[in-house]
């Protein structure tokens, strides 16, 4: 058995199902391998995937795309890329209560953000704002990372960013009714969230390991869609206690109608990824032109041709 660690980039939720389906079901063993599931709460987020992969410590993250630029344009640049996505599209949106009455992002202008403190995050806000008629002139705050969506639900901050497939759906069980702005609608090609990110040495001295790790975990994947119920059950052991409220069912059937296809799970599209990298270079948010080809590759893929 060939032993791979995959570090995650939250709390065990529906983004993840395919992962615990593949390992649950065998379906990692069958191709004779045996993967280790590692969530940030062992650490309260001390080390984020992508550190981790740096470190030895995991042989994949779960992370946002601007991990992988991050980690490429850094002072001392770590040979990173993407390996698959895990969603067709963008779940992810700024939030606020309705009760608060923030329904537009202008009306941030002066509010408080709970921020993850990831390396673009902030000025993306800002500029949603911007790009709704705001100054971005929004107090930005660090709560602890697995509590800020307390933080919101307490209104003690107006607004953070969540997946809406999970937050979402949790904010429904809890009766609160949210305000949601999508990257999409303010001008913002987000580009794609979660990926798997490896590093180009991993991908080169275990590509077969690595393509096995991908054919399980896409068959876990399009199981957990066709199979929401029992994919609920099977992930809801390792959901955290103060999240188990949630509507597991309804945020598997939200979540599994954008895992994709037989034919086109994880695979990422290069004009996409090209429009996300160059509006980060056009805001001023990166200095470094990146091209699609040097953060992201379909290569280990299952339906790759040539795989």
């Amino acid at each position: 058995m060939e032993k791979l660690k995959l570090a995650l980039d939250w709390t065990p939720n529906t983004n993840h199902t395919g992962f615990f389906v593949a390992q649950q079901k065998g379906l990692y063993h069958n191709k004779g391998l045996e993967v280790e599931l590692i969530g940030p709460e062992a650490d309260n987020y001390a080390v984020t995937p992508a550190k981790k992969v740096e470190l030895g410590q995991a042989d994949f993250a779960l992370c946002p795309f601007e991990s992988v630029i991050s980690y490429r344009t850094k002072a001392r640049p770590f040979a990173v890329k993407a390996i698959a996505a895990l969603l067709r599209e963008d779940l992810s949106a700024i939030v606020t209560l309705k009760s608060s009455g923030l329904e537009h992002p202008r009306q941030l202008d002066g509010k408080t953000y709970a921020s993850y403190k990831a390396r673009y995050e902030d000025e993306i806000v800002k500029q949603m704002i911007r790009n709704d008629g705001g100054s971005g002139n929004v107090n930005i705050v660090w709560p602890q990372k697995l509590g800020i969506w307390d933080t919101i639900t307490k209104k003690e901050y107006d607004a953070t960013w969540v997946f809406m497939n999970w937050e979402g759906v949790a904010a429904s069980g809890q009766h609160l009714e949210l305000n949601a702005f999508r990257m999409k609608d303010y001008g913002i090609p987000y580009g794609y969230s979660p990926v798997l990110l490896a590093s180009e040495a991993k991908i080169a001295e275990c590509k077969e390991a690595c393509r096995k790790f991908l054919q399980a975990s896409k068959a876990g994947f399009l199981h957990a869609q066709q199979h929401p119920e029992e994919a609920a059950e099977l992930l809801k052991p390792f959901v955290p206690e103060h999240e188990s409220h949630i509507n597991l069912p309804e945020s598997q059937r939200v979540t599994g109608a954008y895992y994709g296809t037989e034919a086109n799970w994880g695979s990422m599209e290069p004009e996409k990824v090209n429009e996300y990298l160059d509006w980060l270079y056009q805001h001023h948010l990166e200095t470094v032109k990146l091209t699609a080809e040097e953060v992201m590759t379909n290569s280990l893929l299952p339906a790759s041709p040539g795989n």
